[in-house]
């Protein structure tokens, strides 16, 4: 039996909901044990709600756990980023398709884990280091146009 973290574990939660109809968090846990993962109802209470999960009728009348799509699509919620970008980006930069944030020493992580998790779609990736982040950005958006979004988001 293992205890994953609660990235690890809130995905193989969503990959269940996908693969069977699950109807209570009880078969949720026993689902997750039969697969080696260590999590209590508590816990997978916790996970549903910040997956989003909403209980719907299938086929056959009775109810199960689902991800709707537009919680699928946002990962963290623009609130989040819009915090995390405020709190901790203290400039931005661009060259052609590439994004430059600056952070206080030890925060750049912070900053490119809640864009990673935003899954905004002209930011191809992320790369953190220290007090800096380089993101790629889609070749059509450029690097000016997110570069100029993502200072707006930090309030700069």
């Amino acid at each position: 039996m293992a205890t994953l973290g609660k990235p690890q574990r809130q995905h193989r939660i969503s990959k269940l909901l996908e693969e069977q109809p699950i109807s209570s968090q009880a078969q949720l846990v026993e689902l997750l044990a039969a697969d080696g993962v260590v999590a209590t109802q508590v816990t997978v209470s916790r996970d549903l709600e910040e997956l989003g999960a909403v209980k719907v009728r299938i086929p056959g009348g009775t109810m199960a756990y689902a991800i709707p799509e537009h919680a699928k699509a946002r990962s963290a919620p623009d609130d989040h980023l819009r915090r995390v970008m405020g709190e901790f980006v203290v400039e931005v930069a661009h060259s052609a398709n590439l994004v430059v944030l600056r952070t206080p020493p030890g925060s750049a992580h912070v900053v490119g884990s809640a864009l990673d998790r935003a899954g905004l779609p002209d930011i191809l990736g992320t790369v953190a280091g220290d007090d800096t982040l380089i993101l790629v950005c889609a070749e059509h958006a450029g690097g000016a146009a997110v570069a100029a979004d993502l200072a707006g988001l930090a309030g700069l």
